[in-house]
């Protein structure tokens, strides 16, 4: 039975700082064909090379991964300064047309990290450049030192809404996950659902109201120890199937948003 595909949107990289490579995390590709029980491809994220038609064409779904750099703040209309970081225009330019254009057509995407916030500038919101200068907020960045564990331990709790389509999908109102981001929402795009938060008021799970098809996106990395973790392979699960059903019948499958 062949598979459908899942698109992995890469990173700009420089192999031994000198040589330019298009990268996507080991661990990206094993949650999408281990837990999503899809085809990984890796999209090397640059309209020199790929365009948003040829994408939806030829993928079923998306998986819009985390990164070092972030989205542009000229994207939301914002000056870019030295605490917004490194930035990777090319993937802005491919991402955040795919993103509006898999809304519309309801094709299965999930958003992690970067992709978590690609989704929100995409649909009209704006993002904090850095979460733990702002009052009260915690450093949600990776830990500086420690093995790849300890970079990926749970560190905080996420609270979900009620009856929202998260708290459905893990059976809890409340989950641990890992957090490894310096950026965050500040203003919600246009129909973007907060549907979850950190204690500190971040945000940490969104997706987009009366959306056709699957849009969910989280702060977090769940692609890190996807098989095995209670709460990334439900997400991971979820996503497999509704890529699987578009495949099948090119058709959305809604989340359901409320009880």
């Amino acid at each position: 039975m062949t598979r459908p595909i899942v698109g992995i949107i890469g990173n700009q990289y420089l192999i031994n700082d000198h040589y330019p490579a298009h990268a996507g995390g080991t661990m990206n590709s094993e949650a999408v064909s281990g837990v999503a029980e899809a085809l990984p491809m890796l999209i090397p994220a640059d309209p020199r090379f790929v365009s948003v038609p040829e994408l939806l064409e030829i993928c079923d779904g998306f998986l819009l991964t985390g990164g070092r750099p972030n989205v542009h703040p000229e994207e939301y209309g914002e000056e870019a300064t030295e605490a917004h970081g490194a930035f990777d225009r090319a993937r802005d330019a491919i991402t955040l047309p795919l993103i509006r254009a898999l809304v519309e057509r309801g094709q299965p995407f999930l958003g992690i990290c970067r992709g978590f916030q690609e989704v929100n500038v995409a649909m009209g919101g704006t993002l904090y450049p850095e979460i733990r200068d702002l009052p009260g907020r915690m450093n949600h960045r990776m830990p500086p030192d420690g093995t790849l564990e300890e970079k990926f331990a749970l560190r905080h709790a996420v609270t979900f809404t009620p009856g929202g389509p998260f708290a459905r999908l893990f059976g809890a109102a409340e989950v641990m996950t890992n957090t490894l981001h310096g950026q965050g929402i500040k203003t919600p795009g246009a129909r973007v659902a907060i549907d979850g938060y950190a204690p500190d008021g971040t945000p940490e799970a969104i997706y987009i109201k009366d959306a056709p098809g699957f849009t969910l996106s989280v702060q977090w990395h769940p692609e890190y120890n996807a098989a095995c973790d209670p709460v990334s392979r439900p997400l991971f699960q979820a996503f497999g199937a509704a890529v699987r059903e578009w495949a099948d019948a090119r058709r959305p499958v809604p989340v359901r948003q409320s009880a």
